[in-house]
């Protein structure tokens, strides 16, 4: 097998990983005929998976939502961390405004957010 080429071949590759990860664990040999089989097979599905179902990057409302569940933050905390209004702050969190580069600044430094998210590119 050179690659999977079909979706058919993408869910049988699916079904045999999960049957070897029944059988492969921390202690398998890397030289494991079970082990090999995996390792290719994963690889293989990596790049069928990263051809026809790509991963977009996160937008700045999906990582600000995640990243107050993270912290444990409401929007009344994040806006007093940011020095903003609570309505600015559901403004930017809802997608119906973007911050301003001074707020960017303060939400990738304050959040640790990356600032290409911030600026959405």
């Amino acid at each position: 097998m050179a690659q999977i080429k079909t979706e058919k071949q993408y869910k049988a590759a699916c079904d045999r990983i999960n049957e070897l990860l029944k059988v492969v664990n921390n202690n398998t040999p890397t030289d494991d005929k079970n082990f090999l089989e995996l390792d290719l097979l994963s690889d293989f599905v990596a790049d069928y998976e990263e051809e026809h179902y790509p991963i977009a990057a996160p937008t700045l409302v999906e990582t600000l939502k995640l990243r107050m569940y993270e912290m444990g933050l409401t929007q009344t905390k994040l806006a007093e961390m940011l020095g903003l209004s609570t309505a600015r702050i559901s403004e930017i969190i809802t997608g119906k405004g973007e911050p301003s580069l001074k707020t960017g600044r303060e939400i990738s430094r304050k959040l640790n957010i990356d600032p290409a998210i911030v600026l959405g590119v």
